[in-house]
């Protein structure tokens, strides 16, 4: 089982919003126009909050857990993304029809990580439209892919080669590379 927590950043960045309304509202007292920012803040607070309270989501093998909801893999039939990676929007169409929104408010890894999760699951769903199968790449090629040669990298220059080509001749033909060994040396 893999559970995936909302990121505490979005409670932070909530509270710090909720502060900042606090500052425009006082400030508004005296000047009515920082009613506007305030407004804007407590806005901000609310989403944020809400985001950093929403439910955990874990992956079972039988399961998606969204909170104390339990959705079978099977009956999932549609998986699609909308543009949001962070925080993670997810629309899942259901095989009775009904559409669950899944919101999780985590980073940028762990919302792919879940993303990843999701779609592997899902065997029976479309996938942003493409079937599971042709979506993992899992169908059966029409056509027989043809095997390319590998490349060849000239790593020498042409002197250089032959140079190794004229060693190698001489290599095979004496037996070492290196002149007779004088008496001194031994």
């Amino acid at each position: 089982m893999t559970r995936y927590i909302p990121s505490r950043n979005y409670l932070w960045a909530g509270a710090g919003a909720f502060a900042l309304a606090g500052v425009s509202g006082l400030i508004a007292w005296s000047w009515t126009p920082a009613a506007l920012p305030m407004g804007l803040f407590l806005a901000s607070a609310g989403l944020l909050i809400f985001l950093a309270l929403r439910p955990r989501v874990e992956i079972d093998q039988d399961a998606l857990l969204i909170g104390k909801r339990v959705i079978l893999w099977e009956e999932i039939r549609r998986v699609d993304r909308s543009g949001w990676i962070s925080p993670l929007v997810l629309y899942l169409t259901l095989e009775d029809g009904k559409r669950v929104i899944l919101i999780f408010p985590g980073d940028l890894d762990s919302s792919n990580s879940l993303l990843r999760h999701i779609r592997r699951h899902s065997r029976e769903a479309l996938i942003d439209g493409v079937p599971y199968r042709k979506f993992w790449g899992n169908e059966a090629p029409a056509v027989e892919r043809r095997t390319l040669p590998s490349p060849k990298y000239q790593l020498l220059r042409p002197d250089d080669e032959a140079e190794v080509e004229r060693l190698f001749h001489q290599l095979k033909t004496a037996g070492h590379l290196d002149p007779k060994n004088t008496p001194d040396e031994k």
